[in-house]
């Protein structure tokens, strides 16, 4: 068994800029301002429909993020019904090698015992039942939701700001905030200006997603 962390990976298919270009053009079709387009009008533009709740303009941009994580993060995830996902399998990957699982956070030694005995036991489990040839299909069935797995996730610009606003929150699973929090860093560091207003804060006891001035 092996225990790792969550990553994130970015895949765009088209300049970050390029893409909010588009955007600016699609959006002025509203306005009929296509001849105040510049070669950074965007900036300003997209602030401005952003700032009016105007946000169905920033769905023709779209994005894709390869995201590591639980499975149990995954089950929350895929319900955002407006994206597109592409998930490794249990049905087909045979995990007899080994496992590889996310920690949650657990501060307590005897309870992080527990949970790393838990694993093992999955783990072993699992292996027991693929060498009496069940296949893994029903053998996945012994697997805890703290299994990692790989997911391809691909949202609109709106879609993702209405992630990070909902899976960022106090209320919000933490092992989901954690991801949340992981991907709207990585975006901000490729995209400007569409999440320049989602900040990270601190509270004292979470790390959290605020929209700016909030």
């Amino acid at each position: 068994m092996q225990v790792i962390k969550p990553s994130v990976e970015v895949l765009l298919d088209i300049d970050p800029i390029k893409m909010l270009k588009k955007v600016e053009r699609c959006g002025r079709t509203c306005y009929k301002s296509e001849g105040r387009i510049t070669s950074d009008s965007y900036i300003k533009f997209l602030k401005d429909v952003i700032a009016r709740d105007h946000l169905s303009v920033i769905e023709h941009g779209v994005v894709t993020v390869m995201l590591t994580c639980d499975r149990g993060v995954t089950h929350e995830i895929v319900r955002h019904r407006i994206g597109s996902y592409s998930q490794e399998s249990t049905r087909y990957v045979n995990y007899k090698k080994g496992i590889e699982v996310i920690q949650p956070e657990i501060k307590d030694q005897v309870a992080l015992a527990k949970w790393e005995a838990s694993m093992i036991h999955a783990e072993n489990t699992y292996r027991d039942m693929i060498q009496l040839n069940v296949s893994p299909e029903i053998a996945r069935s012994v697997l805890p939701n703290a299994l990692k797995t790989e997911i391809a996730i691909t949202f609109n610009l709106r879609e993702w700001r209405h992630f990070f606003i909902l899976r960022g929150s106090r209320g919000a699973h933490p092992q989901i905030r954690e991801v949340a929090i992981l991907i709207l860093q990585a975006l901000q560091e490729m995209i400007p200006v569409v999440f320049d207003d989602l900040v990270v804060i601190d509270d004292g006891f979470h790390k959290l997603i605020k929209l700016g001035g909030e």
